[in-house]
């Protein structure tokens, strides 16, 4: 799960960060990006220790990610940014760009000298990228960004769902599952849901 950084800190590069994202498919929400920089002794030392079982956030219990991000967060030793794109947002400029403009905004928070990036290219970061398709997987940097953005956005739904209750967010997490999509037809669309999805530009179509 070293490999990546391995190699760019045999490069002379130090500040590595690990980009990924969390909510590209949900129906609600924003979506949540994190860059994630370690300190490379300590993240040498511990991926055989406190770090070990880290991996893809949705490999993860909720429980042991919700361990791994307070443990991140925590550590003097690591180095995070994180950003959101809103649904509006996503609505003006789709959901890739949405994604990109959310990665640009977390690495800048971090001052990296190169991206390790989960998935295909993108363009338009604030630093030199390396794209690795199942990044979250290879690379310890890119699953603590996985973990740090799929608990960032599981909290903004859980916040979402104590003022909107009758879409149950606290449990889909805006996802278009057959109860969250009940609820689209029963309620509505809220202010949080993404209208140029077409589930839910559907509801709002048939409404006007």
């Amino acid at each position: 799960m070293l490999e990546h950084e391995q190699a760019a800190w045999s490069e002379g590069i130090v500040r590595v960060a690990g980009v990924d994202e969390a909510g590209r498919g949900p129906l609600a929400g924003p979506v949540v990006a994190a860059a994630v920089v370690f300190d490379p002794e300590y993240l040498q030392r511990e991926q055989h220790g406190d770090l070990q079982l880290l991996t893809d956030s949705k490999k993860v219990t909720p429980k042991r990610r919700a361990f791994f991000f307070e443990l991140l967060t925590s550590s003097s030793a690591v180095t995070i940014g994180v950003a959101e794109v809103s649904a509006a947002e996503i609505d003006q400029i789709n959901i890739l760009k949405a994604t990109h403009r959310a990665m640009a905004r977390a690495l800048a928070q971090v001052a990296s000298e190169l991206a390790l990036v989960d998935g295909l290219p993108v363009p338009g970061l604030p630093c030199p990228s390396r794209a690795i398709v199942k990044g979250d997987s290879q690379s310890l940097s890119i699953a603590a960004a996985s973990i740090i953005a799929k608990v960032t956005r599981d909290r903004m739904m859980q916040v979402l769902h104590e003022e909107y209750p009758a879409y149950g967010f606290a449990r889909h997490k805006g996802y278009g599952t057959a109860a969250h999509l009940t609820a689209l037809r029963e309620h509505g669309a809220t202010p949080h849901h993404r209208q140029s999805f077409a589930p839910v530009r559907a509801v709002v179509d048939k409404l006007l």
